[in-house]
């Protein structure tokens, strides 16, 4: 095992709704018992795309110990599951992200998703 980056889920915070499970196209995250769980680390890439959809903050990215990211297991297992795919709209304009580029953010406790048009009237007022 070496350091890498893998997603942590605070368990406290999770709340079990299951948004983090489809962003993880690899599939390493799952709902047991009623809360978001990193069932297989060698499944986790660390790049942290669940992090924006989950609305309580439980999920964050940390450097540990960790077994090396299988690329071929994650690999077989999108095959197997086969598109996951969810479009995300901008909260500001409701544009699709089918249309325009979006970008996950975090506004006022909520993670949420706004598009590159919108964005600098968020960050600018």
């Amino acid at each position: 095992m070496a350091k890498r980056p893998i997603v942590r889920i605070d368990e406290e915070l999770c709340n079990g709704c299951g948004l983090c499970v489809t962003p993880c196209a690899e599939g390493a995250i799952e709902i047991v018992d009623g809360k978001a769980r990193v069932l297989k680390e060698e499944l986790c890439d660390g790049a942290g795309f669940c992090l924006s959809v989950c609305p309580t903050g439980a999920l964050t990215v940390e450097e540990r110990e960790a077994p090396a990211f299988d690329h071929a297991a994650a690999e077989a297992l999108m095959a197997q599951r086969g598109p996951t795919y969810i479009a995300q709209t901008c909260f500001m304009c409701k544009g699709s992200e089918d249309q325009v580029p979006l970008v996950p953010c975090r506004f006022q406790g909520s993670s949420l998703w706004v598009c590159t048009h919108c964005l600098p009237r968020l960050i600018h007022g």
